[in-house]
């Protein structure tokens, strides 16, 4: 099948799985883009995450690594100090990232990991049937808040990973941006270009957040959950470069 001229080099020409309206798409186009630009192609290594992203090594044309739920920045790790020449990144979900996998959050950030992370933010566990998740914004239902998230009742409150990580010495850069409109777009994916360029001169962990929209958990349509992220989530999550201090490591 000859490959559409239209597609990046570091995408495979294949129709999609995901959900009318959702951003994985986007997000892979502007990964994959990033690492045609920079020219990088033969020495990137993804590491893909368990979630809705799950089986991103099908649209990727190049080396991907699947990891255990939560732990793609402790694989990512283990590449990176075996090959420390390669460019390594992880994708990983807001349930995946912030949840389960905190821990390999914290910890890789803290040691200023030379690693480049895309943490993908809707809010929700997508793949497993809508549960909250760390992010989950205050009143959003889901299938374990019916009522609306709500902190007096024990479920706490959104996790911001982003500010977070921003007060680590390890970490140099970390931007929150959204797929809710074309000037977003592109702004994402100078942010994503920014990340993999730093790991590259080796400036230590750097962070890209992106609020991508979940139709189907969601129960909106694609143009009312790309709505939702600019009156709702924008306001929890502000968008914009959170920390630039990139030091050589």
């Amino acid at each position: 099948m000859k490959k559409n001229s239209s597609v990046s080099a570091s995408l495979k020409d294949v129709e999609t799985h995901y959900c009318a309206g959702c951003g994985h798409g986007i997000i892979h186009r502007l990964v994959a883009q990033a690492i045609d630009d920079l020219g990088i192609r033969e020495q990137t290594v993804g590491i893909a995450p368990v979630g809705c992203a799950v089986i991103a090594y099908d649209y990727w044309n190049f080396d991907v690594s699947e990891a255990a739920h939560g732990r793609a920045l402790a694989v990512a790790t283990g590449i990176k100090r075996c090959q420390p020449k390669l460019t390594v990144f992880t994708y990983q979900g807001d349930g995946d990232l912030a949840s389960i996998g905190i821990a390999e959050t914290l910890h890789a950030a803290n040691r200023g990991e030379n690693l480049t992370c895309f943490f993908i933010n809707n809010a929700c566990y997508g793949m497993t049937g809508g549960q909250m998740a760390p992010t989950t914004i205050i009143g959003q239902k889901t299938t374990t808040t019916p009522w609306g998230r709500d902190p007096s009742a024990g479920d706490g409150w959104p996790l911001k990973v982003s500010e977070l990580l921003s007060n680590l010495k390890g970490v140099g850069f970390v931007a929150r941006g959204a797929v809710s409109s074309p000037q977003k777009v592109k702004q994402v994916s100078e942010y994503i270009k920014i990340a993999f360029t730093n790991q590259i001169k080796n400036k230590g962990f750097s962070l890209v957040e992106i609020l991508s929209p979940c139709p189907t958990i969601w129960r909106k349509t694609p143009v009312e959950s790309v709505k939702w992220i600019e009156m709702v989530m924008v306001q929890e999550f502000p968008l914009g470069i959170i920390k630039n201090n990139s030091i050589d490591l």
